[in-house]
């Protein structure tokens, strides 16, 4: 999942199923905010910041209605390019709705 986020990226954005040390650790190595919340049991709780967490619901809102589509969820496309294509025209289509 690091090797994903991009090189100007500042934060890496995510749910309470990757709160664990190692990982937030590993984020922190490189630089980059955890934006994380932390799970209820834990005892010493982190700071997080709930301006850019909210930007992540944006993005599950937007992988919803491209699921609707099956070449994007089944992935029909054999190539990285023309899946991108396809994926700029769904969301084109979704975008004029």
């Amino acid at each position: 999942m690091l090797a994903l986020t991009p090189e100007g990226a500042q934060a890496l954005i995510g749910d309470k199923g990757y709160d664990s040390d190692a990982f937030v650790r590993a984020i922190e190595a490189r630089d980059r905010d955890a934006v994380i919340p932390p799970r209820s049991h834990r005892t010493k709780l982190r700071e997080v910041d709930g301006f850019v967490y909210k930007e992540r619901h944006l993005i599950e809102c937007f992988f919803n209605p491209i699921q609707h589509y099956r070449r994007i969820f089944s992935r029909h496309e054999k190539t990285s390019r023309n899946y991108m294509g396809m994926l700029r025209f769904v969301s084109t289509l979704i975008w004029l709705r």
